[in-house]
């Protein structure tokens, strides 16, 4: 009788399961029709979004939009781009104008459960730092009493500013600007003394500046930053084919399966592997995919170290250390749920 009971629960899953791909969302069923994804990115920030010689968008957050196409379509070019300032990208997601959001954006409380989006997992931890010319003479955040920083509106670098000056009681002034670009513009023109954003941001504004060496990031951080792609609440399937995208190149990073390695790894023994290149099991299905879909993304996007270094880590100008974001192998505390 027990058996009974199991095969018929097992019947009921795949069911279940069947029915879920039968009635995809409006998202999925919309991005597989026209058969490209719409993501928006930021404006250009060097190693997140921006366009290289080529007329070609790269940057980590460009490569989570690349990795979804990768996963839908098998081919990680079947992306086109909305570049889009802080003001704009949550009014684009909720109306339809994008089908992601890939733009360095805080994972915050209040934008997870008031905004009608969610947040389908952090690609970049990162913490709200200060940016000073080294002729201002300081050397901490904690010098900065009366001086004007320079800030892109509509983000949380505002709040988390006034929070950390309140709380130690000194007075500044601030300088507002609609993007990135134009607050490095005005830091660099000495419209202020101080730019002040994620510390991943200064890092890449530093190397625009005229005289990137004669500035200098200050120690402190003074809040967390949660960088991740966002989608529309409303469709569970979408949202699981964007999430289990990233955490597949998480997971390759983990398994040691790269972009160059990836074909010889399908003959692989270990089974985490078999699961996630699609050599044994379902995987792909359950999300609405090929059982390929894991092997495209690491064949042509890469797994997360690799994107990781080749945008903002050692292999790029930025030369940011991994840090919070090496997996938690590596003394980091990226990580991804198992593919099983």
């Amino acid at each position: 009788m027990q058996i009974v009971k199991i095969v018929a629960a097992g019947v009921a899953i795949v069911g279940m399961s069947v029915a879920a791909n039968a009635h995809a969302g409006k998202t999925f069923d919309s991005v597989k029709a026209k058969g490209y994804v719409q993501c928006g990115v930021g404006t250009g920030l060097p190693g997140f979004s921006s366009v290289d010689s080529k007329g070609q968008y790269t940057g980590l957050d460009v490569d989570v939009c690349r990795a979804v196409a990768a996963a839908m379509f098998g081919d990680a070019n079947k992306v086109r781009y909305t570049p889009l300032t802080a003001k704009e990208r949550f009014t684009a997601l909720q109306s339809g104008e994008i089908d992601i959001l890939s733009r360095n954006t805080t994972w915050t409380m209040t934008r997870d459960t008031s905004l009608g989006l969610t947040f389908a997992g952090v690609n970049y931890y990162d913490g709200q730092g200060f940016l000073v010319k080294k002729s201002l003479g300081v050397t901490s955040a904690k010098e900065l009493a009366g001086a004007t920083f320079c800030i892109q509106a509509g983000t949380t670098t505002e709040l988390n500013l006034a929070d950390y000056m309140r709380s130690h009681h000194m007075k500044y002034q601030a300088v507002t600007f609609d993007t990135s670009d134009a607050t490095s513009k005005a830091f660099d023109n000495g419209r202020c003394d101080v730019l002040t954003s994620d510390q991943s941001q200064l890092y890449a504004l530093r190397t625009q500046l005229k005289n990137p060496e004669g500035a200098m990031v200050l120690p402190e951080v003074i809040s967390k930053e949660p960088l991740g792609p966002v989608v529309r609440s409303d469709d569970t399937q979408w949202f699981n084919l964007v999430k289990w995208s990233l955490f597949a190149m998480k997971n390759a990073e983990w398994l040691g399966v790269t972009s160059k390695n990836v074909a010889e790894m399908k003959k692989s023994n270990n089974p985490n592997i078999q699961r996630l290149l699609g050599t044994s099991g379902e995987f792909g299905k359950m999300i609405g995919v090929s059982n390929a879909w894991a092997y495209d993304i690491i064949s042509q996007v890469g797994n997360y170290g690799e994107s990781f270094e080749r945008n903002v880590g050692m292999e790029s100008p930025l030369k940011i250390k991994r840090g919070l974001n090496a997996l938690w192998t590596q003394g980091g505390i990226q990580y991804a749920p198992p593919i099983r």
